[in-house]
């Protein structure tokens, strides 16, 4: 039987095409329990409908994305995943996780994990990381069980203060973090 591996998708729109190719490549190795902001589960975008998303997860997963603090809650209590990942994780999410906010389906599902030791894994997608979002960013390499994915600039000319991850690189991190591992976070 596969292990199970919470997949939490937060509002980096724009990459969304990006956290679905990780999520086929990684239901070959484990089962698939998507967990979505309510951004994500309710708001269309140019990028596409949100319940076009929904159930598209649905048809890759077998599983309706969780998308309440109430329904994220028992992920970690009741040992539900293995290794949680965010991806996309938004400067936002990131805030919040490094500050202890819990007020998102998200922030539950990864605070959910947390308390009780299962590594958490973020692969980044926003424009602010070397700006506001950035102290969050350096506070979480210190924070134990929490690993991101290797990320770099996506274009330092146009958005020097945006950071994102090499979404390819998400399996490998996951694997990583399960042996409480962090990849070279930054590479070029």
């Amino acid at each position: 039987m596969k292990s199970t591996i919470g997949f939490a998708m937060c509002g980096s729109f724009c990459t969304l095409s990006k956290a679905l190719e990780q999520m086929k490549s990684l239901r070959e190795q484990y089962e698939i329990l998507p967990v979505f902001s309510q951004n994500v589960y309710e708001t269309d975008t140019r990028f596409g409908k949100a319940e076009d998303l929904r159930k598209e997860v649905f048809s890759l997963s077998g599983k309706k994305p969780l998308h309440t603090i109430v329904e994220a809650e028992p992920i970690g209590p009741k040992g539900l995943v293995e290794v949680m990942a965010v991806c996309p994780c938004t400067g936002n999410t990131l805030s919040k996780i490094a500050n202890g906010i819990t007020d998102t389906s998200v922030t539950m599902a990864v605070k959910s994990s947390l308390r009780i030791g299962i590594p958490v894994v973020l692969c980044l997608a926003t424009n602010d990381a070397m700006g506001a979002s950035g102290p969050n960013l350096m506070k979480l390499f210190n924070t134990k069980n929490v690993y991101l994915v290797p990320l770099c600039q996506d274009d330092p000319q146009k958005k020097p203060f945006s950071l994102v991850s090499d979404f390819s690189l998400l399996g490998e991190a996951v694997e990583a973090a399960k042996e409480h591992r962090q990849l070279q976070p930054f590479y070029r």
